[in-house]
């Protein structure tokens, strides 16, 4: 499957969010979005990230941009996660991973020795238009939130 390119136009998608409600891209049409991919809830460094985007959500807002986490965890999972860290935004449930793939982020993934497949934690900034704007992928959170937040105000 070939990635996403910058410049091109965002398919529209629709997944479950932790409210248990239908989010579509398309309903955000008009504004800008930052769509977040992360691979568990609940695990340290996914945690760190969406409260990064937590914290810098009023900044998020005040740029005219959204921001949607997508994960492969189920609703439940992400409800309990958004819960209890307070998350203002939306989690989407991938767990067929459809969106993943679309957006090139669903791979085969490394650790001890193991192989399998999972998402490589990235971020797209999708513009007013509906266009990619902009891609991190293979994030290191560390500072990464600035950095998107820096990508929005210059659109």
């Amino acid at each position: 499957m070939t990635e996403l390119a910058i410049g091109q136009q965002v398919p529209d998608f629709t997944l479950p969010s932790a409210s248990g409600e239908q989010v579509s891209l398309s309903d955000y049409s008009g504004k800008k979005v930052v769509l977040y991919f992360y691979p568990k809830d609940m695990t340290p460094t996914c945690t760190k990230e969406s409260c990064d985007f937590r914290d810098a959500h009023p900044s998020f807002g005040e740029a005219g941009a959204v921001v949607l986490g997508i994960s492969p965890d189920n609703v439940k999972s992400h409800r309990k996660f958004a819960d209890k860290h307070e998350l203002p935004f939306p989690l989407l449930a991938d767990t067929e991973h459809k969106v993943s793939e679309l957006f090139g982020v669903w791979q085969l993934k490394k650790m001890f020795g193991r192989e399998y497949m999972g998402v490589v934690r990235s971020t797209f900034l999708i513009d007013e238009q509906g266009k990619l704007a902009k891609a991190w992928r293979g994030v290191k959170v560390a500072g990464h939130t600035q950095a998107v937040l820096e990508s929005v105000n210059s659109l």
